[in-house]
């Protein structure tokens, strides 16, 4: 199967004395859903910018989206690996003021480069029909209209990950999706995410501090400890013990 991203030797050192990513290998294959896990400082945060060119990298190499580089991508890989990605982070990053179709709309900004985006009264209608099928998947096609602010904060997860979901990536990168919400509605998003990108087809990475959700909801699990790899392993086969102690000193 194709490998949609190929860490070989990844370090990231943002100074000569301080080491945040240390000889960091990793494949992960199209349609995979893969979970990262580690406690705070691990590296986790910075391995995702890495992929996506927002950090350089000190040494080794980073092939996302067959997009290869050694140190920092170039702008045309840069916008060749964004095209082809979705986002979706903790905090849900919308427009409060804009209708929920409207920030589902703003995920074509950076493909369509057109004001048109910025609302929907504007937009395409186009864009406006592949909006409110991206809203109806995610269980809120009768909340298009609404103001962002009047959603719950399950709800605006949701419309993050519709925002995400319109761009049709090949790759989803979610930075601690769940965080900031409530138990049941972190599971009821969990479990929406991961199984629209298993409809879908498309390769999932996301970093959690809840080891439950880093194994119910992926094929594979791996674990940073130190800015290493502490275990790469099928989720259904993981021990809980090697879960546990990935959180502690």
């Amino acid at each position: 199967m194709t490998a949609v991203i190929r860490l070989e030797g990844l370090q990231k050192y943002y100074s000569s004395d301080v080491p945040v990513l240390t000889g960091i290998d990793l494949s992960v294959v199209e349609g995979e859903r893969v979970a990262l896990i580690g406690s705070n400082g691990s590296g986790k945060s910075t391995l995702l910018k890495c992929l996506i060119g927002l950090h350089p990298i000190t040494g080794g190499s980073v092939e996302t989206l067959g997009e290869r580089f050694t140190a920092q991508p170039t702008s045309r890989q840069r916008d060749g690996i964004r095209r082809q990605t979705g986002f979706v982070f903790q905090k849900h990053c919308l427009v409060k003021r804009r209708s929920v179709l409207s920030n589902v709309i703003h995920g074509l900004l950076g493909l369509k480069g057109s004001w048109r985006a910025f609302t929907h009264q504007f937009a395409r209608s186009e864009w406006r029909d592949r909006a409110m099928v991206a809203l109806e998947e995610v269980n809120l096609g009768e909340f298009a209209m609404r103001r962002a602010d009047a959603l719950s904060g399950g709800q605006q997860q949701r419309v993050a990950i519709a925002r995400a979901l319109i761009r049709e990536p090949r790759l989803l990168i979610a930075d601690e999706p769940a965080a900031s919400l409530d138990p049941a509605a972190g599971k009821d998003v969990m479990a929406l995410f991961s199984r629209l990108c298993q409809d879908h087809g498309i390769t999932l990475l996301y970093t959690s501090h809840d080891m439950a959700h880093a194994v119910d909801y992926s094929d594979r699990v791996v674990a940073l400890k130190n800015g290493q790899v502490r275990f790469d392993q099928a989720s259904d086969t993981l021990d809980p013990a090697a879960l546990r102690e990935t959180f502690h000193d």
